[in-house]
């Protein structure tokens, strides 16, 4: 298990997969490493349901943590297709925040929630003494809707095409930057690029235009292990082969510079905000001009073929042991 960050997948097989509880016929896809959300089956609908850490980062002022923390705990039941429709939360903060930081924060997680047209149902909300920032409680996250809508993350096919938007590292940059800028020797104009990075870190709503647009067939949120965990968690998942073209892949600026200073490779790092798509190849144009309108950077980056694996420019790459980006944090939070 890897020191910091997601356990992997052998950790997750040989302590967590064998032990799940009761089997209920009504659960039609449970708990899988690298798979964002499980399915219960409710007579005619289907319920997605995806439960993820509310993060808390006083650095980006409590309003736009607000909108950030929503976008991570909300991304997983958008990449299904579905709407978020009800969450429930539980906040264990520290003792140091105040009412009024609170406050903000909360009004803006729930102008998003609002936004979407979703619920908050049910929670939890206390100071505890040994709670810190940024990790501060968790979120399950339940979408409504059809079966026949669910956009299944083992649903690629050979033939199918890959877009990729936004691009690699932008959440791990925009938040390093915002957090330890000040302790980098970086041109000032290459940190505030960098943190505008943040801001691409919207998936939710582009996750569920891509979908109206589609058909997609498959869809994961590039989140720990970066891009090229994405690419090997996705065609394992389904037993196809991912061609991807690098050259073809967006970089959004001001990433390839930080990466490089902190000597990380982004293909690595965490980027959430940034989505991997299999979509029908006679609907890719649709699902790019959705994506442009809403100012999302979008690409067609490869293929799906028959076989196994990821491959980059004909070579076949692995998921990395880790992300980078928790071992920067850790060295700089000290």
């Amino acid at each position: 298990m890897p020191a910091y960050g997601k356990v992997d997948g052998a950790f997750f097989e040989e302590y967590i997969y064998p032990h799940l509880g009761a089997e209920r016929e009504e659960v039609r896809l449970g708990p899988q490493h690298g798979v964002d959300f499980g399915v219960i089956e409710l007579d005619e609908r289907s319920l997605v349901v995806a439960t993820d850490p509310i993060s808390m980062l006083p650095e980006l002022g409590f309003e736009r943590a607000g909108r950030f923390a929503f976008e991570v705990v909300c991304a997983d039941v958008a990449v299904s297709g579905l709407p978020p429709a009800y969450l429930s939360l539980n906040f264990t903060l520290p003792p140091s925040v105040t009412d009024a930081e609170f406050a903000t924060f909360w009004r803006a997680f729930d102008h998003e929630v609002n936004d979407v047209g979703a619920s908050i149902v049910a929670g939890h909300t206390a100071r505890y003494e040994g709670c810190s920032y940024p990790w501060v409680g968790g979120a399950t996250v339940m979408g409504v809707g059809s079966a026949d809508d669910i956009v299944r993350p083992d649903g690629a096919r050979p033939g199918d095409s890959l877009v990729l938007t936004t691009g690699p590292a932008v959440e791990a940059v925009g938040l390093l930057t915002t957090l330890f800028g000040d302790e980098m020797d970086l041109p000032e104009e290459t940190l505030e690029t960098a943190r505008e990075r943040l801001d691409d870190a919207r998936a939710v709503r582009d996750a569920l235009a891509a979908a109206a647009a589609g058909p997609v067939t498959a869809m994961h949120d590039v989140t720990e292990g970066g891009l090229r965990g994405a690419l090997c968690e996705m065609a394992a998942s389904t037993d196809v082969r991912f061609e991807v073209e690098r050259e073809r892949v967006p970089m959004r600026p001001g990433v390839e510079a930080v990466c490089e200073y902190l000597d990380i490779d982004p293909w690595a790092a965490t980027s959430a905000g940034t989505l991997l798509l299999a979509v029908d190849a006679g609907r890719v144009e649709p699902v790019l001009d959705a994506l442009d309108a809403r100012g999302t950077t979008a690409a067609l980056v490869g293929s799906v073929a028959e076989g196994a694996g990821a491959y980059v420019d004909g070579e076949r790459v692995e998921p990395p042991d880790g992300d980078p980006s928790w071992d920067v944090y850790a060295e700089y939070a000290e």
